[in-house]
């Protein structure tokens, strides 16, 4: 029997509580959040233990979620790793590339295992697209979403983006050469709505757009290379493939095929291959080396774009509410 906790048990948190509390041969031992309520109103639907303090937990714990704030995850996930304690950490891994190298090895001379939290991976869409590229020329990818009062203590790239480059850098393994990034600040103090292009040392070019201010949800990503399209929706869940077949080129030699797929749960899919991995010793889906590559792209785009937004001397008043006399001219 595999023991765990969850530490955190905000919006995500709590899910991950309850995906443990459905797997076998595992038990959910306690929750813990700052918000001991809440932590205490979690324990009680799940029937375990919960705290205040994660440091406060049993000794005998085996593996732990840990879904607390990008700016904490360091410090929980080093005190967890350093007792030899399996972590799945959320992503980003860590707000920096020197706290991400002390994690993995951390983890490398306990024996821990450590899982990135990029749950796309998991997503049924996004496995199709490992399954068919093999060599991809360009990619597209859109992630937009409407804004929400959650994450942003992060900018969108951290936030939103990172998930993209995770999957792209999944895709197509090779070394990035020239970044092209632009993106502002729109109703929080970082940045809401970016674009990057991206060069391979391969020449895959990819162009990755990422908001959280947008008036829809999409979560689309178009890889064309040789003979071959594919798109995949992650919200969706489904993926699109045209291909040609045969030398001659017209619309008969053009064949397409629609993936309907499964409307699985990612995080429980997620959470099971975390649980799997550590019982029969393998690296997991989304390794330290992993999140940490995803985190050095994501700052590198940030801070490209951050250089930008300096030279155009932007003032914080810029971020206030427009004027009342503006709005009410909109609406009427």
């Amino acid at each position: 029997m595999l023991r765990t906790a969850v530490i955190g048990v905000g919006y995500l948190g709590r899910f991950h509580a309850e995906k443990y509390s459905l797997l076998k041969d595992v038990e959910l031992v306690a929750v813990v959040d700052t918000d001991e309520a809440r932590a205490k109103d979690i324990a009680q639907k799940l029937g375990c233990s919960y705290s205040s303090d994660y440091k406060n937990l049993p000794d005998n714990i085996d593996a732990v979620s840990i879904v607390v704030p990008t700016v904490n995850h360091f410090e929980v996930a080093s005190f967890f790793l350093s007792k030899g304690i399996h972590c799945l950490l959320e992503k980003p891994i860590t707000t920096t590339l020197e706290e991400a190298d002390i994690l993995i090895d951390t983890a490398q001379k306990t024996g821990a295992l450590l899982q990135v939290g990029h749950i796309e991976r998991f997503n049924p869409a996004v496995k199709i697209l490992s399954q068919k590229v093999n060599r991809p020329l360009f990619i597209e990818a859109h992630r937009l979403s409407t804004f929400k009062p959650r994450a942003i203590d992060v900018d969108v790239i951290l936030d939103l983006m990172i998930h993209d480059i995770d999957i792209v850098l999944h895709l197509v393994k090779q070394e990035v050469t020239n970044i092209m990034a632009v993106g502002v600040p729109v109703l929080t103090p970082n940045v809401d709505i970016a674009n990057v292009r991206l060069v391979f040392k391969n020449g895959c070019n990819a162009n990755l757009t990422a908001s959280r201010v947008s008036r829809d949800t999409m979560r689309r990503i178009r890889v064309f290379q040789p003979g071959c399209f594919i798109g995949a929706d992650c919200a969706e869940k489904n993926a699109l493939i045209v291909a040609k077949t045969g030398q001659e080129l017209s619309e008969k030699s053009l064949k397409s095929r629609l993936y309907k797929l499964d409307n699985n749960d990612a995080l429980y899919d997620e959470i099971k291959s975390f649980v799997s991995c550590i019982k029969e010793n393998k690296q997991p889906e989304v390794t330290g080396i992993d999140g940490r590559n995803a985190l050095s792209l994501a700052l590198t785009i940030g801070e490209q774009i951050q250089e930008g937004l300096n030279s155009l001397n932007l003032d914080i008043n810029d971020l206030l509410p427009p004027p009342q006399d503006f709005v009410k001219s909109q609406s009427t």
